[in-house]
């Protein structure tokens, strides 16, 4: 896919090295076609590494895609420059008027926190509100997802005994087989890095809700409301080969004695290099969002959402 970014953002170097098509901004506006348009709401402190995570998985099918970055104002990263955010980044002030064919939430170091008391909460809430008439399709991430879930069906998040940190095998739900998980095999993996969890009696709850796929050891992995519109992924399938050892040796030179990545490093040795199980269903999950939930159901006009 032709992705239309910035030509001085950092992670077009990084993609251009791994031979991703990114589309200078000059060539894009000669194209007489509409581009999908994307809104990418980076909670993630880390904000250049995030942005290179998930254009790299928006970069897999052949239609144009137009990126905008959004963060929140009601509080300020201390891991990204204030020139990057000012360069590169829009205020919900900004893009308010705008309407999107497809939104990406992030996770958020902040799910040991009650919702409310997350100091974005409400500006966040504000946006989760303004997403039901202006973006046809979002995808929520980790604790994107839990948030979302509690704020558009009240579902609460629980504390869990032990962090849920690795590469998990999860099955799909054959009762709601469903267009996102479509090429997907019978057993696929994605990396967890979590506190808290939804459980699927409180899903289930709501009629209107479908657990997608879930894991024996991680639990439920991805809902979907029924119209396509939100999707719920309780995981990290962006995850970089090295995010899951950053966070490992990160907490180890603290002195947290962290739990060793599960099905991550060969024999659960960390002085070997991991093992990526999760590439190519990151990709396909990606692909099909775009492809069917996005670009075969967005209206050409988005002012008729």
């Amino acid at each position: 896919m032709p992705i239309k970014i910035n030509n001085d953002l950092p992670a077009k170097s990084i993609l251009e090295q791994e031979n991703i098509f990114i589309m200078p901004e000059e060539r894009a506006e000669t194209q007489d076609i509409r581009p999908l348009k994307i809104l990418l709401l980076n909670l993630m402190p880390t904000k250049i590494i995030t942005e290179t995570q998930f254009l790299r998985l928006l970069s897999n099918t052949p239609i144009q895609v137009e990126i905008d970055f959004l963060c929140t104002t009601s509080y300020t990263p201390t891991n990204t420059s204030h020139e990057h955010l000012i360069k590169f980044y829009e205020s919900f002030a900004d893009i308010r008027d705008r309407r999107y064919d497809g939104m990406i939430i992030t996770g958020a170091p902040v799910e040991q926190m009650a919702f409310e008391e997350v100091d974005y909460w409400q500006e966040f809430a504000e946006i989760l509100e303004w997403s039901k008439t202006h973006v046809y399709s979002t995808l929520y991430i980790c604790w994107a997802a839990q948030a979302g879930l509690y704020y558009h069906y009240g579902i609460p998040k629980y504390d869990l005994p032990r962090k849920t940190f690795g590469v998990f095998p999860h099955t799909l739900n054959q009762a709601h087989l469903d267009k996102l998980f479509r090429g997907f095999d019978d057993i696929f993996f994605v990396p967890h890095s979590r506190h808290t969890e939804v459980r699927r009696e409180d899903i289930l709850q709501h009629k209107e809700l479908h657990i997608l796929s879930e894991s024996p050891e991680a639990g439920v992995l991805a809902v979907a409301d029924q119209l396509g519109r939100k999707f719920f992924i309780c995981g990290h399938p962006e995850y970089d080969p090295l995010t899951l050892k950053a966070e490992y040796d990160r907490d180890y030179d603290k002195g947290l004695n962290p739990d060793i990545p599960v099905n991550y490093y060969p024999d659960d040795d960390p002085t070997q290099t991991p093992v990526v199980r999760w590439r190519s269903t990151a990709n396909l999950l990606f692909y099909n969002w775009l492809n069917y939930y996005v670009y075969q159901d967005t209206p050409y006009d988005l002012s008729t959402l």
